[in-house]
């Protein structure tokens, strides 16, 4: 049985796997997710999720690395090597990077919604893993940003990352009300770059390059 397994996984097996653990765990939760769908949807046997992930819990963790890893890493190199910017183009990067991001991985918007809320062990896992250490690491940023004018002085820092959290990534989140409300589908790229700027001029002002 585990050669057989060996050699299933030969292919891009945990890709799928991962990819159908992100939208099922997306769309219903922790509780609410089925690992033997998750392996219907990767057309994977339930095995071979069992083979590379093992428990359900490893593999909502694996999953949420996957595309919490890739943000971190974007924010982390632009942060160690910020190449001259100034704190207002380092925010404009961070801001348009972060929406691009969530217009991209809707389902970590949604997972990220899901969890947020309750007290369990995911949460603390998500915050302690990854949350906390982007906090921390946007801190400095934004202090440095209150202190030359940037952004607006007096209010904490954990305010503003929520209230980019938010502005960023809340039309994703609410797409379909979006589409209802508008009829304007804000996967398109013309409306991710519309919400770019948007998102841009709230926080930081218009812009020439905005303006044209």
């Amino acid at each position: 049985m585990v050669q057989a397994h060996r050699h299933e996984a030969s292919g891009n097996a945990p890709e799928r796997i991962l990819r159908a653990a992100l939208d099922a765990f997306s769309e219903k939760g922790f509780e609410g997710a089925r690992t033997r769908d998750i392996a219907a949807r990767a057309d994977v046997t339930l095995g071979l999720v069992q083979y590379h992930f093992g428990s359900k819990e490893k593999l909502w963790k694996a999953a949420v690395e996957r595309t919490f890893g890739e943000l971190s890493n974007g924010l982390e190199a632009l942060l160690a090597n910020p190449a001259g910017h100034d704190e207002r183009e380092l925010l404009r990067l961070l801001l348009r990077g972060h929406v691009e991001f969530v217009a991209e991985h809707t389902e970590f918007i949604r997972i990220m919604h899901d969890e947020g809320k309750r007290r369990g062990a995911r949460m603390r896992w998500l915050v302690d893993r990854y949350v906390k250490p982007l906090h921390i690491q946007l801190q400095p940023l934004i202090i440095r940003a209150q202190a030359n004018g940037v952004l607006p002085r007096g209010i904490d820092p954990v305010h503003f990352v929520y209230i980019i959290v938010g502005a960023t990534g809340m039309i994703f989140h609410q797409a379909e009300e979006c589409k209802r409300v508008s009829g304007i589908d804000p996967a398109e790229p013309s409306a991710v770059e519309a919400h770019c700027r948007a998102v841009e001029a709230l926080f930081l002002g218009h812009s020439n390059e905005g303006n044209e």
